[in-house]
């Protein structure tokens, strides 16, 4: 199932997550198509668990530079079906968690949210020397916390079973709980395995965007009140 865009109106234009998609798309730019992601750059500014773990000891970069790649890692990408498919989710959920939360409290929350998704990748396999990237721990953030706000929000949905194309109309909470359902049995599935997707991330992600909706719902009045 892949998500295409939503029926959820925004009050106000969702500032904040596009300058989200233009820095994640200009870095993208920047390293992938025209060439300056190198190895050297990836290994400096991606989460590499292992040295997490022993606070840039192992890279000898310092406690600084090497916290400050769980948030530089949330703007670099694999490649282009990574980015786009990462940007598409960010458009379709972030805009109107952005409207909910308010812009300067989604500015917040979002790297919050990615940071805990990759400490808990870190956390799953701390010894770790393959670097971490990606935006998809932070949107999984955003994704839990449109999940509370709008379940029943409906979206419009490319389904493709081989030959099975159709495009539907689903409620919002089908798609996402479905997409976490997907990613706990991927996690499971990939246990003792290095490398490829970070569903633990994912999962890390989407429980941090609940946590801090909760968090944040006794402080914003009557706008979560359906």
């Amino acid at each position: 199932m892949i998500p295409l865009k939503d029926n959820n109106p925004t009050r106000r234009f969702p500032i904040m997550t596009v300058l989200l998609i233009v820095a994640n798309s200009v870095v993208f730019l920047y390293t992938d198509l025209l060439g300056f992601g190198t190895r050297e750059f990836v290994y400096r500014f991606a989460v590499i668990p292992a040295d997490i773990m022993s606070l840039g000891e192992l890279s000898g970069r310092g406690v600084l530079a090497t916290l400050g790649t769980l948030f530089t890692s949330q703007f670099l990408h694999g490649g282009l079906l990574h980015i786009v498919s990462n940007m598409l989710f960010l458009w379709i959920f972030g805009n109107n968690v952005e409207d909910r939360f308010g812009s300067l409290f989604f500015i917040v929350f979002y790297p919050l949210c990615g940071v805990a998704a990759a400490m808990a990748q870190v956390t799953g396999d701390p010894t770790s020397p393959i670097p971490m990237l990606g935006a998809s721990g932070a949107i999984a953030g955003v994704m839990g916390a449109y999940l509370l706000m709008f379940p029943r929000a409906q979206v419009l949905t490319l389904i493709w079973i081989i030959f099975f194309i159709r495009l539907i109309w689903l409620p919002a909470y089908i798609i996402i709980i479905y997409w976490m359902i997907i990613q706990v049995l991927s996690q499971l599935g990939a246990e003792g395995q290095q490398g490829g997707v970070a569903y633990l991330a994912h999962i890390g992600g989407f429980v941090a965007g609940i946590a801090l909706f909760f968090a944040y719902r006794p402080f914003a009045g009557g706008r979560y009140q359906t």
